[in-house]
Parts: C-alpha cells; structure tokens; sequence
C-alpha cells in the first residue's frame, strides 16, 4: 500500500499548487516564505470547485493565523481517486485530505448519522452539530483510526438532478442516477433508481455520455460539477431528499512530529469545530452560487416538491432514518440520543 501511495504522490499528472498562492488571489499575504513547516494537502475535486478554491484556502489562513506563520500548506491535486485519501494519508504521501464517507461502502456507519433526510438547517449549523455530536456520541466508534481527524462536515441539502423533465417522485422510478454512497444509496433503493456508482468528478463525463440520467447531489454542482450543461432540471425537496458527510484529516505522524507548541495552537484554534464550522460556512455559499448558476442558465429548470410529494417523502425517510440509526445502536452507540442532539443543535 505504502509503494502504491508513494507512486500516486509523485505521478507526472499530480498538480500542485501552492495554497498561499491561492490565498494571495482573494487577498491574503504570501506567509509560505516564513513558515518553518509545510503540510501536503492532497485535493480530488476540480481545481475551481469550493474546496480547492475556498475551503482550503480558508483553512490556510485559519492555520496560518494560529501559528503566526510558522506552518502553511501545499495544494496537491490528482494524487489518487476520491475513495484512497484516507490510505493516502496514512501511508504518508501527503499530510491531509478531504474524504467522502459514502465512497467507502462498509467502512463507516455512524458518519451516516448526519446524512439523514429531515434535519432542519443549513450547512454551517449541521456541520457545527455534527462535530458536537461526534465528541459526544460517534467518537467511541473510532471510525478515522490511524488518522488525526481535524473537521467533520456536511454539504447542504442534495436534490436530484436530471436530464428528464421530472415533475413529480413517481417520475424518480427507474432512472438511472449516479448516487455518492451512504444514505444516498438507501434514499436511491426506496425512491426507484437505478443506482449507478461513480465519483463526483466522473459525474459530467457519466451524463454527457448517457450512462446515467440524473445524479443526487446540492445544488452547489450546478456550478462545481458544471450540471446546468448535463441535467438541466431539478428536482427540489424542501429539506433535501439527504445529506453528504466529509472528513478533514491529517496525518496522526505529522502532527506528532510538530512542535508541541504549534500542536496546541492547531487543536485549540483551528481544528474541530472552528474548522468544522469554515467548512459548512463555504458549503451555503456554493450552494447559493449554485442555485444562482442554475436561474441564469439557458435551460436550466428548478420543480419544487408538491405538498403531496412532501409528505409522500416524509414517510420514506422515517422508514430509512430508522434503518439507519438500527445501524448505528449495532454498534454500541445510543443513536437515539445522538438522533435527537443533531436535532436539537441545529435548533440552535
């Protein structure tokens, strides 16, 4: 595993990009000259998309600040496929990344917590309560062994996107639909599609092509996955029909050998729920951007969910709400509990 990360690290398509660089374009002073540290991050999303052009800039600076500029990243982009960050990071080919959850089928159960259909909020105050809760329930599960977690968080709502005119959830049945993993699939298994397993930067090749119909995702691909081109309409649920749970994580290694100094300015300024919060924060703002996207796109078509639709859905997400915090109580957690903490903190 080791040999096959390293090869992927120093692979002649990698790109890399400095994160101060990108910093200096929205703003920020160059401080890679003074940093006596660098770390690696390693990106798979396109270079424009909201986490290589905003939250890991936003993160930067956040790590920056809290070190006096003593440490500062690196931007690498196309080291490895979405679903190998993790490995990446703990064989040592970079110091972080961000990873997908649902891109690793069997690995993760208690992050599907987040995913769930019905919460109430946006994207900041789900990602704020979703490091909460963590701390308080999800953390004895140990699910990022081997790493350092340094943010947990949620994009907003995901809605589906087609190239059908889709009016109505009776129309869903039977489409084909590129689903991210996770809770996506269990909505994707009741609603009638056709599931089809891709990750997201294959999504524009995957229904240009016609191998797919419709992909589940927030409105923020409507711009950072360039949908307004291959699924002019959108479905809309009020709530969304789900959620998607991400992880900031760095390399337990390189933390350790830090400075012991600089480690606690990282843990008590930056990482947790003040990185967990950025991320959620640039999240609504995409989404936005996406949804203004798709209102001027020649086209581009948004349906809203009736009220019969609405309470149509509200039935099949208690049906996979329940599936899935059976899951998580397997496991040895008290997901009701847990349940009704995200509830309550995004009420907040």
């Amino acid at each position: 595993m080791k040999n096959t990360a390293r090869l992927l690290a120093s692979a002649s398509m990698a790109l890399s990009v400095s994160a101060s660089a990108i910093l200096a374009t929205i703003g920020f002073s160059d401080a890679s000259l003074a940093a006596d540290h660098t770390l690696t991050i390693s990106s798979w999303t396109p270079p424009t998309h909201g986490i290589n052009a905003q939250m890991w800039p936003g993160l930067t600076k956040m790590i920056e600040d809290a070190t006096d500029g003593r440490v500062t990243t690196e931007l690498k982009l196309g080291l490895a496929p979405p679903p190998a960050q993790m490995d990446l990071v703990m064989d040592g080919a970079a110091d972080m990344t961000i990873i997908f959850h649902g891109y690793q089928p069997g690995r993760f159960v208690g992050t599907k917590l987040i995913e769930l259909p019905g919460y109430e909020g946006n994207a900041e105050a789900a990602s704020v309560a979703y490091w909460r809760v963590h701390e308080a329930h999800l953390a004895a599960m140990d699910e990022h062994k081997g790493v350092k977690l340094v943010a947990l968080t949620t994009h907003g709502p995901g809605q589906i996107h087609t190239n059908a005119d889709v009016k109505s959830l009776a129309d869903l049945d039977g489409l084909k639909t590129r689903l991210g993993g996770g809770v996506s699939g269990d909505v994707g298994a009741e609603l009638g599609l056709v599931g089809i397993r891709v990750p997201a930067p294959k999504v524009y090749e995957t229904l240009a092509s016609g191998a797919a119909d419709a992909v589940a995702m927030p409105y923020e691909g409507r711009k950072g996955f360039k949908l307004t081109e291959v699924a002019k309409n959108v479905y809309e649920m009020p709530g969304g029909f789900y959620r998607g749970s991400f992880a900031i994580l760095m390399s337990q290694e390189k933390f350790d050998s830090l400075p012991a100094d600089i480690q606690s300015a990282l843990d008590e300024k930056v990482f947790g729920e003040a990185a967990s919060r950025m991320f959620g924060a640039v999240w609504d703002e995409i989404d936005q951007t996406g949804r203004d996207v798709t209102a001027s796109a020649e086209g581009n078509s948004v349906t809203i969910a009736s009220d019969d639709d609405v309470a149509a859905y509200a039935e099949i997400a208690k049906k996979i709400t329940d599936k899935i915090l059976a899951e998580i109580k397997e496991k040895g957690v008290d997901a009701q509990a847990a349940y009704d903490m995200v509830k309550s903190e995004m009420a907040q």
